[in-house]
């Protein structure tokens, strides 16, 4: 009687199998993928991803990760092709098929028709003897010997792969785009990865009052202004320039260290020479500095180094960083 996987049997046999999949696809890795990536990165027109059931979703999230680093790319359903959505297609697109068996019947009407288009096709499937394989200028050979599902059926193992050449592919160009991380911001600036690209501390700066007291101020000024500006520090200038900052535990350790604290002035308990970052500095690169540094404020000053407000790292936690 044959064992009965339990579900954690399960979920690590269909991991395993999906990463030695994935791993084989390094001998996909050859002198004709360089040329296609290099057709692709040289060519004037549009990328155009097309195939049908799973492999078309697979080619929909393919071609968001060229868009957002720097290769123009289109999905185009198979299907919808043959009822007119053929016409996005122009002289200079290259055209990305998408099957694992090659054969399906979208696939076989398609090719004769952009072929007499005479744009070039790449074929992506895992059968090197199938139609698309045969009548495509460039393959890229997805092997899958064998689906997660137990029947053998549902596209699992061979989705994968494909998702994975897709990122092989999307890498690939992106190196020869040269896409750096202001690039990428302008092409993803919407939601947390667009917004870790973006905001600075003078976008967030605005929010807050801005707490001061000067150098000579004593401890009743110092707690007045922290606590009214609600931000559990204050700046202490001297003679208009930045000296040090008091926060609330500056005020715990004073407290700690004299019985008389009436005639105490705030350079005495300052922190001097904080750490200042300019308006346009990133708000996810000052997140990181501040858990480096263990500390919860950052001075935020303009070019002449003039004082402009405190981010304190809820500021930061609030826009999710």
């Amino acid at each position: 009687m044959k064992h009965k996987l339990s579900i954690k049997e399960i979920a690590i046999e269909t991991l395993n199998l999906e990463a030695k999949s994935i791993k084989k696809l390094i001998h996909s890795i050859d002198s004709d993928f360089e040329k296609i990536i290099n057709l692709i990165h040289k060519n004037k027109g549009k990328l155009i991803i097309t195939g049908i059931g799973k492999s078309a979703i697979i080619g929909k999230k393919i071609v968001a990760t060229l868009n957002s680093t720097g290769t123009p790319s289109f999905f185009l359903h198979a299907a919808d092709a043959m009822h007119g959505d053929i016409g996005i297609i122009q002289k200079d697109d290259i055209i990305m098929c998408m099957s694992k068996s090659g054969d399906s019947p979208e696939i076989k009407m398609l090719i004769p028709i952009i072929k007499k288009r005479k744009n070039k096709i790449i074929g992506l499937t895992s059968k090197l003897d199938s139609f698309l394989a045969k009548n495509s200028d460039f393959v890229i050979y997805t092997y899958v010997k064998k689906e997660a599902c137990p029947n053998n059926l549902a596209p699992t193992t061979s989705t994968s792969v494909q998702l994975a050449i897709g990122d092989a592919i999307a890498m690939s160009l992106l190196s020869l785009n040269n896409i750096n991380t202001k690039d990428f911001a302008e092409l993803h600036p919407g939601g947390q990865i667009g917004k870790s690209l973006t905001m600075t501390l003078g976008e967030i700066i605005h929010e807050n009052e801005k707490p001061i007291v000067n150098n000579t101020d004593k401890i009743q000024t110092i707690i007045n202004e922290i606590s009214t500006k609600r931000l559990g520090a204050t700046i202490v200038m001297k003679k208009n320039k930045i000296a040090g900052i008091i926060t609330d535990g500056d005020i715990r350790r004073m407290l700690q260290k004299f019985d008389k604290i009436k005639n105490i002035s705030a350079e005495k308990i300052m922190t001097k020479d904080p750490i200042k970052k300019e308006n346009d500095f990133l708000a996810s690169k000052a997140r990181k500095l501040m858990s480096k540094k263990k500390i919860n404020h950052i001075v935020v000053v303009d070019k002449k180094k003039s004082y402009l407000g405190i981010v304190h790292i809820l500021d930061l936690i609030k826009e999710g960083f």
